[in-house]
């Protein structure tokens, strides 16, 4: 399995991930504002992946990666945000945080070997 193929199945999964996590603080944790925002971000991620596999040039392939990376790395801060309220158990938080630093890590490297790569051209 290709990075690039890797990446999506895994950004889809943690949206996944985190649309159960805000769906849990909305019903039983009466939570509205930080799940709404963590729910945006952390499924922008994998939309920014999806986006970036038709992208136009290799220009808008980084470009649609590097959405995905900011998105990452609000997504990380909404995470602490929620467990430094007690909204987030350390568990959850840990996987979580663990699965958001993985998509990180693994975007930062796609951009940079594009971009390595097409310097070479």
């Amino acid at each position: 399995m290709s990075q690039e193929s890797t990446i999506r199945t895994k950004s889809k999964a943690f949206a996944i991930r985190i649309v159960r996590m805000s769906r849990h603080l909305q019903e039983e944790r009466h939570e509205y504002v930080l799940s709404r925002q963590v729910l945006r971000s952390g499924t922008s991620i994998g939309a920014n992946v999806r986006e970036s596999k038709n992208a136009q040039s290799t220009a808008d392939f980084i470009s649609k990666l590097e959405i995905a990376l900011k998105e990452s790395d609000e997504t990380e801060y909404w995470l602490e945000i929620l467990h430094e309220t007690s909204y987030l158990g350390d568990d959850e938080f840990d996987s979580m945080i663990t699965d958001n630093k993985e998509l990180t890590a693994m975007l930062t490297s796609i951009i940079k070997t594009t971009k390595t790569n097409n310097n070479k051209h």
